[in-house]
């Protein structure tokens, strides 16, 4: 597999979007991130996951699942090693990541919070003519 299959394989799940982070492309569905190729270049997709959902792939298959370094990782955060992963194994884990970003989502709308705001809306006027420095 490849960051085209990557690529191929995130949009097709319901609702899935390709934006940008960071100047990395990103994976959204509802607005919020599930995936990544930030780390492409070494020959990985990332994988928004948590770590309960992140210690099976680790555990089960180490040459293809590794944490992100730091706390990242420690959040569960994912790197899938694209060229040793096949379409079943990559749709599976990019599927979870999927799953869990939708059911947040569903949870987040249920206690009012606002819709993530797609890029490039326009934001709201400030009533205030204050600055911010920084």
């Amino acid at each position: 597999m490849n960051a085209a299959d990557f690529r191929r394989i995130a949009l097709s799940f319901e609702g899935a979007e390709e934006s940008a982070h960071m100047g990395s492309p990103d994976f959204r569905v509802g607005g919020r991130i599930f995936a990544t190729l930030a780390s492409q270049s070494l020959g990985y997709g990332n994988l928004m996951l948590t770590p309960e959902l992140q210690a099976p792939f680790v555990d089960e298959l180490p040459a293809v699942f590794l944490p992100i370094a730091g706390g990242w990782g420690r959040m569960g955060m994912t790197h899938i090693r694209l060229a040793a992963a096949n379409e079943d194994l990559l749709t599976g884990a990019l599927r979870a990541a999927w799953n869990l970003r939708v059911e947040k989502n569903k949870k987040a709308d249920t206690k009012g919070r606002a819709p993530a705001k797609k890029k490039g809306a326009a934001k709201p006027e400030s009533k205030s003519k204050s600055t911010r420095h920084g």
